[in-house]
Protein backbone atom coordinates (compact mmCIF):
# COMPACT_ATOMS: atom_id res chain seq x y z
CA UNK A 1 0.00 0.00 0.00
CA UNK A 2 1.55 3.39 -1.10
CA UNK A 3 1.11 6.76 1.08
CA UNK A 4 -1.20 7.90 -0.82
CA UNK A 5 -3.91 4.97 -0.63
CA UNK A 6 -6.02 4.85 2.55
CA UNK A 7 -7.16 1.44 4.15
CA UNK A 8 -11.02 0.88 3.61
CA UNK A 9 -13.07 1.10 6.65
CA UNK A 10 -15.84 -1.41 7.34
CA UNK A 11 -18.73 1.31 7.62
CA UNK A 12 -19.69 3.49 5.08
CA UNK A 13 -21.26 7.03 4.93
CA UNK A 14 -24.91 7.36 3.64
CA UNK A 15 -25.26 8.63 0.27
CA UNK A 16 -27.08 11.85 0.48
CA UNK A 17 -30.60 11.99 -0.80
CA UNK A 18 -33.46 13.84 -1.19
CA UNK A 19 -33.81 17.75 0.17
CA UNK A 20 -29.90 16.59 1.58
CA UNK A 21 -29.26 16.10 -2.16
CA UNK A 22 -30.61 19.21 -3.35
CA UNK A 23 -28.51 21.19 -0.21
CA UNK A 24 -25.62 20.13 -1.75
CA UNK A 25 -26.24 20.54 -5.40
CA UNK A 26 -27.11 24.11 -4.38
CA UNK A 27 -24.06 24.47 -2.72
CA UNK A 28 -21.77 23.35 -5.21
CA UNK A 29 -23.89 26.08 -7.64
CA UNK A 30 -23.46 28.73 -5.54
CA UNK A 31 -19.89 28.08 -5.28
CA UNK A 32 -19.56 27.63 -9.70
CA UNK A 33 -21.54 31.34 -9.93
CA UNK A 34 -19.26 33.28 -7.20
CA UNK A 35 -16.11 31.84 -8.83
CA UNK A 36 -17.24 32.67 -12.48
CA UNK A 37 -17.76 36.15 -11.08
CA UNK A 38 -14.74 36.27 -9.31
CA UNK A 39 -13.09 35.69 -13.04
CA UNK A 40 -14.68 38.23 -13.91
CA UNK A 41 -13.82 40.53 -11.83
CA UNK A 42 -10.18 40.17 -11.85
CA UNK A 43 -10.51 40.08 -16.03
CA UNK A 44 -12.21 43.60 -15.61
CA UNK A 45 -9.44 44.67 -13.21
CA UNK A 46 -6.44 43.35 -15.16
CA UNK A 47 -7.76 45.14 -18.71
CA UNK A 48 -7.67 48.23 -16.46
CA UNK A 49 -4.14 47.91 -15.84
CA UNK A 50 -4.10 47.22 -12.29
CA UNK A 51 -4.26 44.34 -9.87
CA UNK A 52 -6.18 43.96 -6.70
CA UNK A 53 -7.12 47.89 -5.19
CA UNK A 54 -9.40 48.74 -2.74
CA UNK A 55 -12.23 50.84 -3.50
CA UNK A 56 -15.43 51.74 -2.80
CA UNK A 57 -17.59 48.52 -3.33
CA UNK A 58 -17.47 45.43 -1.32
CA UNK A 59 -14.87 42.51 -2.63
CA UNK A 60 -13.48 39.73 -1.32
CA UNK A 61 -10.93 40.74 0.78
CA UNK A 62 -13.71 42.94 3.18
CA UNK A 63 -14.47 41.60 6.46
CA UNK A 64 -17.30 39.90 7.01
CA UNK A 65 -20.30 40.57 10.01
CA UNK A 66 -20.36 38.12 12.73
CA UNK A 67 -23.70 36.64 11.51
CA UNK A 68 -23.04 36.41 7.90
CA UNK A 69 -19.70 34.19 8.87
CA UNK A 70 -21.45 31.61 10.92
CA UNK A 71 -24.49 31.52 8.18
CA UNK A 72 -21.83 30.77 5.82
CA UNK A 73 -20.08 28.14 7.80
CA UNK A 74 -23.42 26.66 8.53
CA UNK A 75 -24.36 26.74 4.92
CA UNK A 76 -21.17 25.07 3.70
CA UNK A 77 -20.92 22.53 6.33
CA UNK A 78 -24.76 21.18 5.48
CA UNK A 79 -25.48 22.40 9.26
CA UNK A 80 -28.97 23.77 8.60
CA UNK A 81 -31.07 20.88 10.13
CA UNK A 82 -28.99 20.80 13.63
CA UNK A 83 -29.08 24.58 14.01
CA UNK A 84 -32.38 24.57 13.29
CA UNK A 85 -33.12 22.08 15.89
CA UNK A 86 -30.89 24.08 18.15
CA UNK A 87 -33.28 27.27 17.37
CA UNK A 88 -36.28 24.99 19.02
CA UNK A 89 -34.88 24.17 21.85
CA UNK A 90 -33.83 27.69 22.79
CA UNK A 91 -37.25 28.62 21.99
CA UNK A 92 -38.93 25.40 24.02
CA UNK A 93 -41.15 27.32 26.14
CA UNK A 94 -43.08 29.67 22.86
CA UNK A 95 -43.50 26.11 21.09
CA UNK A 96 -45.13 24.06 23.61
CA UNK A 97 -45.99 26.29 26.01
CA UNK A 98 -44.83 27.55 29.33
CA UNK A 99 -46.80 25.11 31.50
CA UNK A 100 -45.16 21.65 29.76
CA UNK A 101 -41.72 23.83 29.38
CA UNK A 102 -41.71 23.97 33.13
CA UNK A 103 -41.66 20.31 33.64
CA UNK A 104 -40.43 19.09 30.04
CA UNK A 105 -37.15 19.82 28.90
CA UNK A 106 -35.48 18.73 25.50
CA UNK A 107 -32.00 16.92 26.00
CA UNK A 108 -30.17 16.03 22.93
CA UNK A 109 -31.21 15.54 18.62
CA UNK A 110 -30.14 12.86 16.84
CA UNK A 111 -30.20 14.09 13.33
CA UNK A 112 -28.98 10.58 11.85
CA UNK A 113 -31.39 10.35 8.36
CA UNK A 114 -32.75 7.34 9.64
CA UNK A 115 -33.60 8.25 12.73
CA UNK A 116 -33.89 12.20 13.49
CA UNK A 117 -35.33 11.71 17.15
CA UNK A 118 -36.00 14.71 19.82
CA UNK A 119 -35.09 13.60 23.35
CA UNK A 120 -36.76 15.17 26.32
CA UNK A 121 -36.76 14.66 29.72
CA UNK A 122 -40.07 15.36 32.14
CA UNK A 123 -39.75 15.99 35.83
CA UNK A 124 -42.24 13.41 36.56
CA UNK A 125 -44.01 10.38 35.03
CA UNK A 126 -47.49 12.52 34.67
CA UNK A 127 -45.35 15.03 32.37
CA UNK A 128 -43.91 12.61 30.84
CA UNK A 129 -47.42 10.55 29.66
CA UNK A 130 -48.88 13.82 28.86
CA UNK A 131 -45.80 14.64 26.51
CA UNK A 132 -46.27 11.43 24.74
CA UNK A 133 -49.84 12.27 24.21
CA UNK A 134 -48.72 15.19 22.56
CA UNK A 135 -46.11 13.84 20.60
CA UNK A 136 -48.06 13.56 17.62
CA UNK A 137 -49.11 16.79 17.41
CA UNK A 138 -45.89 18.48 18.61
CA UNK A 139 -43.87 16.11 15.85
CA UNK A 140 -45.74 17.76 13.44
CA UNK A 141 -45.79 21.60 14.43
CA UNK A 142 -41.76 20.68 14.87
CA UNK A 143 -41.86 19.56 10.67
CA UNK A 144 -43.84 22.88 10.17
CA UNK A 145 -40.97 25.28 11.52
CA UNK A 146 -38.22 23.15 10.38
CA UNK A 147 -39.20 21.17 7.29
CA UNK A 148 -41.01 17.94 6.83
CA UNK A 149 -39.10 15.16 8.21
CA UNK A 150 -36.82 17.10 10.25
CA UNK A 151 -37.93 15.47 13.47
CA UNK A 152 -39.83 11.78 13.12
CA UNK A 153 -40.17 10.83 16.74
CA UNK A 154 -40.24 12.55 20.14
CA UNK A 155 -38.31 9.93 22.73
CA UNK A 156 -39.44 10.72 25.93
CA UNK A 157 -37.63 10.22 29.03
CA UNK A 158 -39.14 10.15 32.59
CA UNK A 159 -37.19 11.47 35.62
CA UNK A 160 -33.83 10.41 36.44
CA UNK A 161 -33.31 8.23 38.89
CA UNK A 162 -31.43 8.99 42.13
CA UNK A 163 -27.67 9.82 41.93
CA UNK A 164 -25.48 6.87 42.25
CA UNK A 165 -22.90 8.29 44.81
CA UNK A 166 -24.37 7.34 48.16
CA UNK A 167 -22.30 9.66 50.43
CA UNK A 168 -18.45 10.23 51.11
CA UNK A 169 -18.36 7.45 53.62
CA UNK A 170 -18.92 4.02 52.28
CA UNK A 171 -17.28 0.88 52.94
CA UNK A 172 -14.18 -0.43 50.86
CA UNK A 173 -15.88 -2.52 48.08
CA UNK A 174 -19.86 -1.79 49.08
CA UNK A 175 -22.17 -1.48 45.65
CA UNK A 176 -24.53 0.92 47.66
CA UNK A 177 -26.88 0.71 50.41
CA UNK A 178 -28.26 -2.87 50.14
CA UNK A 179 -24.64 -3.46 51.56
CA UNK A 180 -24.98 -2.32 54.72
CA UNK A 181 -26.76 -5.27 56.41
CA UNK A 182 -25.24 -7.99 54.05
Amino acid sequence: MSGSEKPETGAKAPEPSGVDLARVALRAAKEQAKARGAAAQQKKQARRGGGLRSGAHADGRDPMALGSAINRLITERGWEAPAAVGGVMGRWPQIVGEDLAKHCEPLKYDDDPEERVLTVQCDSTAWATQLRLLAPRLVARLNEDLGHGTVRVIKVLGPGGPRKGYGPLRAPGSVGPGDTYG
